[in-house]
């Protein structure tokens, strides 16, 4: 007898013959990649994962591909950036210290040799605080005679004087504040003397990592009194700024200091001879860095309509922190 078979049935034959045999390999084959899926994710249960199935003739399995966790990247980048930044503060520090009040190089005369001019002269700048003895002796006051001293000296003096008051609310609403462990009263009271020689460690320490234990503390009588009196702080702080400016140009018009290039070369010569002066100027520079730095980071204490108006005005010298303090969201601010 002959058997006539088509091509189509002779493949159709081999196709099923095919399939017997490998089909036990192929659920083995899957059974176990299942078995690694399932044990990877015991293994990381936070792995992010892309999830498709994969369909032979005899089931669908589940197929996992891990994804890179993004968040994490972000956080050591993050956390990186943070110790340069806490790295180049520190060093910011150790320079001010040595540079500005040790080392004999930079103009004037270092803290261990200091004059008795120099000493003289802080006296006299520190009688005329804000102005308030030259503009009530010029009112016809006289209960204390006002030192008489380079209008150009008494407005720079002044000036940095003034900006640093104005910092003090910022401080206490700072929402890092709590990383500076120490007392907010006590550096503030020591920036008023020495400015940035304390407000530079601040910065670096309200770096650190927040200790998620600490709870929020209470501000102290004098926090409260600045914040609370946010707008007057600005206001009187950004008022004895302007003054100064002023001051320094046309103040004691009855006295023998020029005019305008006068007073202006008088500053060139200030600042290159007295150390108290040229540190004056490392204020200033630091403090145009520091404003914006602490007001970006503190735009959720501004009322959400000013939001953006202080956004941008907070790189303008002092005008920046008059912004904050006049819409500072007092309401949100009880702490």
């Amino acid at each position: 007898m002959i058997l006539i078979t088509s091509p189509t049935l002779t493949y159709l034959r081999h196709r099923l013959h095919s399939s017997q045999i490998k089909s036990p390999q192929i659920r083995r084959h899957f059974l176990r990649s299942r078995e690694i899926s399932t044990v990877d994710r015991c293994y990381n249960p936070w792995q992010t994962t892309n999830r498709f199935k994969l369909r032979t003739r005899d089931s669908s399995f589940l197929c996992c591909a891990r994804r890179k966790p993004e968040t994490a990247t972000v956080e050591v980048e993050d956390d990186s950036i943070r110790r340069i930044v806490r790295y180049l503060l520190w060093t910011s520090e150790a320079v001010y210290i040595l540079w500005l009040f040790l080392l004999p190089y930079a103009p004037g005369d270092p803290v261990w040799a200091i004059s008795s001019e120099t000493v003289n002269s802080l006296l006299g700048l520190s009688l005329n605080f804000f102005f308030v003895l030259p503009l009530t002796n010029a009112a016809g006051i006289h209960f204390l005679q006002a030192p008489v001293l380079h209008p150009m000296a008494e407005g720079l003096f002044n000036f940095v004087i003034a900006w640093t008051l104005m910092f003090a609310p910022l401080l206490y609403t700072d929402r890092k504040r709590d990383r500076y462990k120490s007392s907010l009263d006590v550096l503030w009271s020591l920036m008023m003397f020495l400015t940035n020689t304390f407000l530079i460690p601040y910065m670096a320490l309200r770096l650190n990592d927040a200790d998620p234990d600490d709870k929020p503390s209470k501000r102290s009588q004098l926090g409260e009194v600045m914040t609370k009196g946010a707008p007057i702080v600005g206001l009187t702080g950004a008022t004895v700024c302007l003054i100064s400016a002023l001051w320094s140009l046309y103040g004691r018009a009855d006295g023998d200091f020029g005019g305008i290039m006068d007073r202006w070369q008088y500053l060139i010569g200030y600042l290159g001879s007295e150390r108290l002066a040229y540190a004056f100027i490392w204020d200033i520079c630091l403090y145009t860095i520091f404003q914006p730095w602490l007001i970006g980071e503190n735009l959720q204490n501004v009322k959400k309509n000013k939001i953006e108006l202080v956004k941008y005005l907070r790189f303008v010298p002092v005008f920046g922190l008059l912004a904050y303090h006049l819409f500072l969201n007092l309401e949100d601010e009880s702490v």
